[in-house]
């Protein structure tokens, strides 16, 4: 063998090992709990009573597209090998006008598989948007340029907090200085989302879930948190120059501290006597709605 097909050979060897070991490591990172939950911002599964079934949805219909798209990938350089032209061959290939059950197959297999998504998607959304009756906590959200009120009414007490921006230069809000929502675990939560001026958006990417503040409207979220920790929110709609330090924190917590929190909070409710617009916005009537991400 010549030093010319040695060298070919290592190299030849060593693109062996590192297919090889590329493919180990994309194993391997399939196994990680991020790639588990299709890098949702979830980090717990049951985070809130709805976390898991809206990680569930998402996952898996990535699995299943994944899967088509392989299939359909295999298909065409199937079909781009097996009937390439050779060498030897003249003129046209026999030309087919249709073929009624391949036309068949590929219109009722897309139709199944769009059917079998929008009713696992419909029976999530359904879940998710359905009530809960008499919810343990009331707590009425106001957005506004460029914070966030909360007014909480729980076992028939009302109290508020009143947020102010901690900053408003383009620089990156100090943790603690934002506006907390404070949340009991394992107890029903009735979001009521107003806002005081413009279009603004409530998000806990944690909670997987998000719905727009209409001027005029009242939207809903029900959930039950169901995991206690420090948790991030934001406004996900552009809603002005300092949109993006429409921050705010969530503390989900046990019952003696939420209620010991409750505690050091004005009483009564901050409502709309201090919208932009006070009598014409959020006078409509109240629409519910729900949304799942």
């Amino acid at each position: 063998m010549s030093s010319q097909d040695r060298t070919s050979s290592r190299r030849g060897g060593k693109a062996k090992v590192l297919a090889v070991a590329a493919a180990g490591a994309l194993l391997l990172t399939g196994c990680s709990e991020q790639v588990q939950r299709g890098w949702l911002p979830n980090e717990n599964r049951d985070t809130t009573n709805h976390t898991g079934m809206i990680q569930d949805l998402w996952v898996n219909s990535w699995i299943a597209a994944l899967l088509i798209g392989l299939l359909t990938w295999g298909l065409i350089i199937w079909c781009m090998v097996a009937y390439r032209r050779r060498k030897d061959d003249t003129g046209y290939p026999r030309q087919l006008s249709y073929n009624l059950p391949l036309e068949i197959f590929y219109t009722a297999v897309p139709l199944m598989l769009i059917l079998t998504l929008f009713g696992f998607s419909n029976d999530t959304e359904r879940s998710i948007n359905t009530p809960i009756e008499n919810s343990d906590l009331v707590v009425d959200v106001r957005g506004k340029q460029w914070s966030w009120d909360f007014n909480y009414t729980w076992k028939g007490e009302e109290k508020y907090f009143a947020g102010v921006q901690a900053q408003l230069d383009g620089t990156e809000g100090v943790e603690g200085e934002l506006p907390t929502l404070y949340l009991p675990v394992n107890h029903s939560v009735e979001f009521q989302l107003n806002s005081r001026d413009v279009i603004h958006s409530f998000w806990i990417p944690a909670f997987l879930q998000k719905l727009d503040m209409i001027p005029g409207k009242t939207n809903h979220i029900w959930l039950t948190p169901q995991v206690e920790g420090t948790f991030d929110g934001k406004c996900a709609e552009l809603c002005g120059e300092y949109h993006s330090e429409m921050l705010f924190n969530v503390k989900v917590v046990s019952e003696a501290e939420f209620e010991a929190h409750l505690a050091t909070l004005e009483d009564g409710h901050i409502g709309e006597e201090y919208d932009r617009e006070p009598g014409t916005v959020n006078s409509s009537a109240n629409t519910s709605h729900g949304e799942g991400e």
